[in-house]
């Protein structure tokens, strides 16, 4: 499946043994095979829909993955014909419904913003981190620092097409000011409600698209002054929303889902 080009695997391993570990050797395997970002196995739940744990392509097991999320809550909604549907994760409870258009929004729940739950390796202002980077004479600094479920580090960027992201992506992902590392998104303000942003996916690469990014990107713009509550976030795979309410201080993210077809995978 895939969430404006964010492409996954999804296993149901909810009416049979759910595995507690895959080797990160047969998920670069798979990947290889068939290339993903994510491979999402869902599990049953005794508080939920049903549980789902998440690896990078890369083999590490994360906490939180928005597009992953839409695309499982849009296939339970399928088989069940239900609109709703709630899954549990590592990063708590996440609520997904149906839109229109084949639209499917998860509230991913309100972001954390303090330095020591991004986490940071030192105190820092979340709103503009005292750091930096430079590759080939290309310099990136102050990005914003959020945490989704999984941290991530917005740099606000004049020219996002013609960065070399693969190699400050990488810099920036291994540095010690992140130590569980960091997915490092770059985003390109066109106004206050349109955002284009490319993200360098901790134990992914460059994905063309990443819903927890997306969201991270639209928590730092505001947080910055730089966008409204609610904005489009133009991704290379596709169009997302997102809105952070400021009723609840929750955050929206809201994409298209695609089913691209079965394999058969032994876990």
């Amino acid at each position: 499946m895939n969430g404006a080009g964010n492409a996954f695997i999804l296993a149901d391993a909810r009416d049979k043994p759910a595995p507690t570990a895959i080797p990160a050797n047969g998920i670069r395997d798979w990947a290889r095979r068939w290339p993903f970002d994510q491979l999402l196995v869902l599990e049953a739940s005794d508080r939920a829909d049903a549980f789902m744990r998440i690896w990078n392509c890369d083999g590490q097991e994360v906490g939180a993955c928005g597009n992953g999320t839409r695309a499982a809550a849009w296939q339970m909604m399928e088989e069940t014909g239900r609109n709703t549907v709630a899954i549990d994760t590592a990063a708590g409870i996440l609520l997904a419904s149906r839109r229109h258009g084949g639209q499917v929004s998860v509230d991913m729940g309100a972001p954390k913003l303090d330095w020591h739950e991004i986490p940071l390796s030192r105190p820092m202002d979340t709103v503009s981190l005292d750091f930096r980077a430079e590759i080939d004479g290309v310099r990136i600094e102050n990005p914003g620092a959020v945490s989704m479920g999984n941290p991530h580090a917005v740099f606000f960027v004049r020219d996002v097409e013609n960065l070399p992201i693969e190699k400050l992506g990488r810099e920036v992902e291994f540095d010690p000011t992140f130590p569980e590392h960091v997915n490092a998104g770059f985003a390109q303000i066109y106004d206050p409600t349109h955002i284009r942003l490319r993200v360098w996916e901790r134990g992914a690469g460059l994905t063309p698209a990443c819903g927890t990014g997306a969201c991270a990107a639209l928590v730092a713009a505001h947080r910055r002054g730089l966008a409204e509550r609610s904005a489009s976030i133009m991704a290379d795979g596709g169009e997302l929303q997102v809105e952070w309410r400021e009723t609840d201080g929750h955050v929206i993210l809201t994409g298209p889902v695609e089913d691209e077809g079965e394999i058969e995978l032994d876990l």
